[in-house]
């Protein structure tokens, strides 16, 4: 017969960003106690409010199965003295598995003798292992936690309620001064305590007193309520799935209603509205059929229908006293020119040890500008680029984001429009905060892309020159979404930028502080890059393997290391592939032998060959030298196709050689063949099959 078990934890309200997780937490807890225990079930559903975290494990095993254990003790030469008699070693043993030395025997591992007990133990009954939930309960980890009373225990909120049923008997379990019953607690206004009978009446029993325990029904009915009211209004709302995951976990007892705000208020950005709503009071904005924002908005209140007129009053009231600082702030931000902000930037601090706003700005200048020409962008797009990088920070200081800082990038873009800049400056200046999450949305214009990398770049230069580099899961600049945000744009515009060329460009050419010094922590900063660039290619279906080959390479740059990954993922099953690997890795492991390997003038003396193969070599690299590829999967193809070639030059030469003169040309031949080859990674990581 198999049993259901309640484990309800009440609460002060949590976080709404709190709930989801720490309710998935405690599930997953809980079936890993479960199963080291022993005890068997089908499932376990959650339930969660603000105010609330609760299981119901369904479907228990009554008790432990019985099981026979052999424990290993001390090597027998340990265990028993010269005579044979049992050491103390062996007694505190045979006395620590609850037997005596009586019950010992002896069985060989790896050569040695160690000794043994084989016990038998009886399965617990399932009330006396889950005792043990509350180890569970307090090993929870929350992002943040605060202590109550005089106590030293943390929690995510202090704990005022336990509730833990097996079927209809109590199983008591504490945490404080907290003792765990069968009495829950209903909606803080509208319900009371209510008993829990059986484990299986929990739903509905707080469902008398005005709780839905379940998450996902409370989410549905408030989208359905939105859409009763979005259907009776003629609007559309586009709920946002993020901000009913919020409100869901704001309320026990959903209840949607609609309010509304004066035309007037529709002349302020629809940005600002929607920022408004969405963000700071947390309703979802609507639209009419023809996709125009409706001076009207959807809330969800915690409680029943009644009074609700009052209710939409109140939050019309606080909402349209917001609308009016944003219309007030909008019209006073026109009323300075953009100069006025730049100057402003003067005094505004990027990083107290890097220097201000306007500092980065006159940065992120230089490098646009050396940008725009790797990435080849027209003369139009150029000077957008230009224009936008002296002013891109600008709305930083304005009014409206200092109120609603979500909106910087949004609102330059706004009042770059409105001021007389072109649609390209005022579209970077948008743009270049993208991807504002690793995943986010990335700049649609090239203007845009560029300065985002120059800007993203700057703060990577800048942050690892002052040593302000990210540690294990610190990060307080973000500089690895920022980085990441890098790679991605180069690979969605197939942009490529050698990583050291930049480098070295930046230290010669970009203005910085005295106190900064760009090579300070360079090779920290390129690995940081590299790591950024498998995590990246950890996203596709490269194997693991092939991105250590590819990441490897001579060539430090992006989409060539993330194009390397894809041609040779590509190849890895050909038939040939280990052959081919084979025959440039040959020529890559006896390249090293060379110590002049990493010389730039180096010449191939072919008076000196010998053998065919050696001039049939020379020349199938020369041309590929000479044919100037850049493309790695035509270097791929031609590197590989000289596989028959390289075979006959090691069959036909010694390339140590006695003579040191042919000895040192068939080294440079190599050399030369490698600088290629190096090109496409590091083949020793790839594991061939």
């Amino acid at each position: 017969m198999t049993k259901n078990y309640l484990l309800e934890i009440g609460l002060e309200e949590m976080p709404a960003h709190v709930v989801t997780p720490s309710i998935n937490q405690l599930a997953q807890k809980t079936a890993k106690f479960l199963k080291e225990n022993r005890i068997s079930f089908s499932s376990i559903e959650k339930y969660s409010t603000p105010r609330r975290l609760t299981l119901l494990v369904k479907d228990m095993s009554e008790k432990q199965p019985d099981i026979d254990v052999k424990a290993k003790g001390p090597s027998k030469k340990i265990a028993q003295d010269a005579d044979g008699n049992w050491t103390k070693a062996a007694q505190g043993f045979a006395r620590g598995q609850g037997m005596s030395t009586d019950d010992i025997f002896f069985e060989e591992l790896k050569g040695t003798e160690y000794v043994y007990i084989q016990k038998h133990e009886s399965g617990k009954d399932v009330a006396d292992v889950l005792t043990g939930i509350t180890d569970v309960i307090e090993s929870m980890t929350f992002p943040t936690r605060m202590r109550w009373a005089n106590y030293d225990f943390e929690y995510i909120r202090p704990i005022h309620w336990l509730v833990s049923l097996l079927d209809d008997v109590e199983i008591p379990i504490q945490i404080l001064d907290i003792k765990s019953g069968r009495v829950s607690r209903g909606h803080r206004f509208l319900g009371g305590n209510v008993e829990i009978d059986n484990a299986r009446n929990y739903v509905e029993k707080l469902r008398s007193q005005f709780v839905i325990v379940d998450a996902k029904e409370r989410k549905n009915i408030i989208r359905d309520q939105i859409q009763t009211i979005a259907d009776d209004n003629d609007w559309v709302v586009d709920v946002d799935e993020d901000l009913l995951e919020e409100v869901n976990n704001l309320v026990e007892f959903p209840t949607t209603f609609h309010g509304s705000f004066a035309e007037k208020y529709l002349e302020i950005p629809e940005e600002v509205l929607i920022t408004s709503m969405k963000d700071n009071q947390r309703y979802f904005y609507v639209r009419d059929k023809a996709g125009k924002l409706v001076p009207a908005f959807i809330g969800v209140r915690n409680g029943n229908s009644e009074y609700i007129e009052n209710v939409i009053k109140g939050n019309e009231k606080v909402l349209v006293a917001r609308l009016e600082d944003a219309d007030f702030f909008f019209k006073e931000d026109q009323k300075k020119t953009i100069a006025d902000y730049v100057e402003k930037l003067k005094t505004v601090n990027f990083h107290v040890k890097i220097g201000t706003m306007y500092e980065k700005m006159a940065r992120v200048h230089q490098i646009a500008d050396h940008l725009a020409d790797l990435f080849k962008l027209s003369d139009t797009e150029k000077t957008d680029l230009l224009r936008a990088s002296d002013i891109y920070k600008f709305d930083l200081v304005t009014n409206m984001v200092d109120e609603f800082p979500e909106l910087q990038g949004v609102m330059g873009e706004k009042y770059a429009n409105i001021m007389g800049e072109t649609d390209g400056v005022a579209t970077a200046i948008r743009e270049h905060y993208m991807p504002s999450s690793s995943d986010g949305e990335l700049p649609d214009t090239k203007v845009g892309a560029t300065l985002s990398i120059a800007s993203k770049l700057d703060s990577l230069e800048t942050f690892f020159a002052v040593g302000l580099i990210p540690s294990g899961s610190n990060d307080p600049y973000a500089l690895r979404r920022q980085a990441y945000g890098i790679i991605r744009i180069l690979d969605k515009y197939d942009w490529s930028l050698n990583l050291d060329d930049l480098q070295d460009y930046l230290v010669q050419h970009v203005t910085v502080p005295a106190n900064l010094d760009l090579n300070a922590n360079e090779e920290e900063l390129k690995s940081f890059m590299v790591d950024r660039i498998r995590q990246f290619l950890n996203t596709t279906s490269v194997r693991n393997d092939i991105i250590d080959a590819a990441t490897s390479g001579s060539i430090l740059n992006p989409i060539v290391m993330i194009s390397t990954a894809n041609v040779l993922q590509k190849h890895v099953a050909d038939t040939d592939f280990k052959t081919n690997m084979e025959a440039l890795s040959r020529i890559v492991n006896l390249a090293k032998k060379a110590d002049f390997r990493y010389s730039k003038d180096l010449k191939v003396d072919s008076s000196l060959f010998e053998h065919p193969s050696e001039t049939q070599l020379a020349d199938g690299i020369q041309k590929i030298y000479d044919d100037h590829i850049r493309d790695v999967s035509q270097l791929y193809d031609r590197l590989t196709a000289l596989k028959d070639v390289i075979n006959s030059y090691f069959e036909e030469n010694m390339i140590m050689d006695k003579n040191e003169d042919i000895k040192k040309n068939r080294l440079t031949q190599l050399v030369i063949a490698n600088n290629l080859i190096v090109r496409l990674g590091d083949f020793s990581k790839i594991v061939i099959k």
